[in-house]
């Protein structure tokens, strides 16, 4: 083997680790997303037990910065003290805790008025609403839609789109958000 060809070699084998090395390391970051995410809710599920509001999501992002995002709701809307009141005891308990490890920006809010509805309980509650869908890939030419949202089983979501009943595969929804007209 000469020179040149070892060393083609050596490097082939160092992007292969690289390449293993940041697959390894994105899966672990996504477990710790996870994670935080699921320990947020139940502090948060905690937190507001007892009151009219509804934890409809939490995020834990890296943008820029890292990101906690909880998304509050309830019969008439959040309003600011809601989200201070939740804001302030769970900032309490993540520095008692102190669970996560990187530097973030804590954020509660409602999910706003084009909300994206990711569980079962949001479609089953904005069943028969305008909405708007973006897919992974294209269908016929377009990877978005507005329809009406009509029911769903474990791997399909049903709509009906411009008088015509549409079904998608979940695992090629990238998102739902509530249709809004202007």
């Amino acid at each position: 083997m000469s020179t040149l060809s070892f060393m083609i070699s050596l490097i082939k084998v160092f992007e292969k680790k690289r390449y293993i090395q940041d697959v390894v390391m994105k899966e672990a970051m996504a477990m710790k997303r996870e994670a935080v995410e699921e320990f947020v809710s139940s502090v948060v599920e905690g937190i507001i037990a007892g009151t009219e509001m509804e934890l409809v999501d939490v995020d834990y992002i890296r943008e820029r910065d890292w990101y906690l995002r909880v998304y509050l709701d309830k019969p008439g809307g959040v309003d600011l003290d809601d989200c201070q009141m939740v804001s302030e005891k769970l900032s309490a308990v993540l520095d008692e805790k102190d669970p996560i490890t990187e530097n973030y920006l804590l954020e509660v809010s409602s999910p706003g008025l084009d909300r994206v509805l990711k569980k079962d309980k949001d479609l089953i509650r904005y069943n028969g609403r305008d909405v708007d869908i973006q897919l992974f890939k294209p269908i016929n030419g377009s990877k978005q839609f507005t329809g009406a949202l009509e029911g769903f089983t474990d791997t399909t979501i049903d709509f009906t789109i411009n008088g015509e009943s549409m079904t998608f595969e979940r695992s090629a929804i990238a998102q739902i958000r509530l249709h809004l007209d202007f």
